[in-house]
């Protein structure tokens, strides 16, 4: 299998992931998983939308830390049903740096093995308990209007858009909403106004709600549904 590059990475701490080619971190310093909950599931209205069924797509994988956040949840949930989560990374990590990030986090380095050894396998279709994963390798301005697929929820996890204007520009944003359905959701950790412009713009509608660990403000939005 063709892989894509792996991102150039410090380790602050010797422990928190961070892109060179960004200088930003992979998750919040204050607490990655925490700020997942956070921002992700909770912006999206998670865990009472989940089932069977539920798609959610990310632009950004990462660690794989927002996936296991979910696959606890689903877990959590103790209901029948199998999610699908399609991923969109354009520098995808090594297992080994994956499972470095994520050995912070104990609850989700316990339930990270599957994950890390079909992937480490070179495998980019990953059965995990309850959901089925896709990770779509490349370009996600390239990529995601290929997709076949639309969501019901977005994680949108790129870079900051200061750093990486790329994963944030309107056609982009339209993009993430001509692969949502009907009344489906995004959120994100990023109040910039550009990004929240870009996003209404798209047909979301747009709120800003309070950031996580300290931060002023993050953004979510539904998708009307068009009677």
């Amino acid at each position: 299998m063709h892989r894509q590059t792996q991102p150039d990475l410090d380790w602050k701490d010797g422990v928190i992931p961070v892109a060179r080619a960004f200088d930003d971190p992979y998750f919040s310093l204050a607490g990655g998983l925490a700020e997942t909950r956070h921002v992700f599931l909770a912006g999206n209205g998670l865990p009472e939308r989940l089932r069977d069924g539920f798609h959610i797509a990310e632009l950004g994988f990462g660690t794989g830390l927002n996936l296991l956040a979910l696959a606890l949840m689903w877990q959590a949930r103790g209901r029948p049903g199998l999610l699908q989560y399609t991923t969109f990374e354009a520098f995808p990590m090594t297992a080994a740096d994956m499972a470095r990030a994520l050995a912070q986090f104990p609850e989700a380095a316990a339930i990270a093995a599957p994950l890390l050894d079909q992937w480490s396998a070179g495998a980019t279709v990953i059965a995990l308990p309850g959901i089925r994963v896709r990770l779509v390798l490349g370009d996600a301005r390239q990529t995601l209007p290929a997709w076949d697929g639309r969501a019901d929820a977005w994680f949108l996890d790129g870079f900051s858009p200061a750093k990486n204007p790329e994963m944030w520009g309107e056609t982009l944003m339209a993009e993430v909403a001509r692969h949502t359905l009907p009344g489906g959701s995004f959120a994100t950790y990023s109040a910039a106004g550009a990004v929240r412009r870009g996003l209404a713009a798209a047909g979301f509608d747009v709120s800003r709600r309070p950031g996580f660990a300290g931060k002023r403000h993050m953004s979510a939005g539904r998708l009307p549904v068009v009677a």
